[in-house]
């Protein structure tokens, strides 16, 4: 057996939805096609490290359409749609990945996938990457992808430490990427995984943003259109500033924790939200991370300090506190998106996706002259990415003239 999924029965049901969402990624849909013709990936093995969602499966379809043979596991225990991974299987590509699954089994999958000795490997979270480095250095490959901003962290990390063995072209730093996968995409499916959660009214709410990067801004501007009072905790003068002037209020986590009523992390950091920060929250504080790893919370001392714990509906715990105060956990603390929703629509993984074939083809073209180091996508990618999108959403671009573009390459006044 090739697979260890959760219910092969269930792939009626998730090829409804990957059709479904590949009517909504008309960019994939091009580089799909255009792979069915030039064979980019003809003879390597692909593994990828990926939510397992109907969005997964078109790139992975997109994949194998280019001539590779590609293998999936998950990124997170709680992010498999089991449906989807039985639809992938019974279209003939592996999978090992179970909703739901425990660490040793999360660990056992990714090391499946690199039992077949990759080529190219994709991360979503840089745990791949991570095991290439550790206990799987024996595999030689091309090079790797990543998806996230915490992916990208850790090897930059490895790369500062001069530890990075492969070349990896962080797909995150893509403008067709974070600019919208991170903002819109993690914006919207963050608020969708906690109302599908509590079905709370947001408006009026006290909401707390740990973190206005680019996934930060994405939720605190959704959160204030659906009338959250929302507050912002960051380390980053700038970044504070800027939530200042976007109209936010701006303080430090130990304020911030007497005031919010719902509390989301997303900063690629540990502990952001300490057992100091919930001594002084409100009876009925509720906390999501939308953070690629739960560690953003200190669930550890949460639990340890609860005296009685119990779900009050699905991905909704609640942890009572010595003084009878209730504090509630979405998810289990990981990523509340796909862990108590969907994560992002199709229309915007969509560019996210191409930009990770896309890459994985840069890898291969460029096998020869790549070095062990970060790289970034070429400019020329991302605006193929955008114009595509752009036409589809019904955009016109429009062309500079002649005599503006000489205008533009001119330092005369006036020529």
């Amino acid at each position: 057996m090739n697979y260890d999924i959760a219910n092969l029965d269930l792939a009626p049901d998730g090829a409804k939805r990957v059709e479904w969402a590949g009517r909504r990624m008309p960019v994939l849909a091009s580089v799909r096609k255009r792979y069915l013709e030039e064979k980019p990936f003809e003879g390597y093995v692909i593994a990828a490290c990926l939510h397992v969602t109907a969005e997964t499966a078109n790139l992975m379809l997109a994949l194998r359409d280019g001539g590779a043979e590609p293998l999936l596991c998950a990124s997170n225990p709680l992010s498999t749609q089991d449906d989807v991974a039985a639809a992938l299987v019974a279209d003939g590509i592996p999978v090992f990945a179970i909703r739901g699954e425990d660490p040793d089994t999360y660990y056992k999958h990714i090391n499946a996938v690199l039992d077949h000795k990759p080529a190219v490997t994709m991360d979503d979270g840089a745990d791949l990457a991570t095991l290439l480095h550790t206990d799987r250095r024996d595999l030689e490959l091309i090079g790797s992808t990543e998806e996230t901003t915490t992916g990208v962290i850790r090897l930059r990390a490895m790369a500062a430490d001069g530890t990075l063995r492969v070349p990896v072209v962080a797909v995150n730093d893509s403008a067709t990427k974070h600019l919208f996968d991170n903002h819109f995409g993690t914006g919207q499916s963050t608020l969708d995984g906690i109302i599908r959660a509590t079905n709370l009214l947001l408006a009026g709410q006290d909401l707390v943003v740990v973190g206005y990067g680019d996934c930060g801004r994405g939720v605190a501007s959704r959160a204030d259109g659906l009338g959250a009072k929302v507050i912002v905790v960051e380390v980053d003068p700038v970044r504070a500033l800027e939530a200042v002037m976007d109209g936010f209020r701006v303080m430090t986590a130990a304020d911030a924790a007497a005031e919010g009523d719902i509390f989301i992390t997303l900063t690629g950091n540990k502990h952001v939200l300490r057992m100091e920060h919930f001594d002084q929250m409100k009876d009925g504080a509720i906390l999501a991370n939308s953070g690629h790893f739960d560690l953003e919370l200190d669930l550890t001392s949460l639990r340890a300090a609860s005296v009685e714990r119990r779900e009050v509906r699905t991905n909704l715990e609640e942890f009572i506190m010595p003084d009878g105060r209730r504090i509630l956990l979405i998810a289990e603390g990981r990523l509340v998106n796909l862990g108590a929703a969907e994560g992002h629509p199709a229309d915007v993984m969509d560019m996210s996706f191409s930009n990770q074939a896309m890459a994985a083809e840069y890898l291969i073209k460029n096998r020869n002259d790549l070095k062990a180091e970060i790289y970034t996508l070429p400019r020329e990618i991302d605006e193929q990415v955008a114009s595509i999108k752009l036409k589809s959403l019904g955009g016109g671009l429009e062309v500079l003239t002649e005599e503006q573009v000489a205008y533009l390459s001119s330092w005369q006044e006036g020529t």
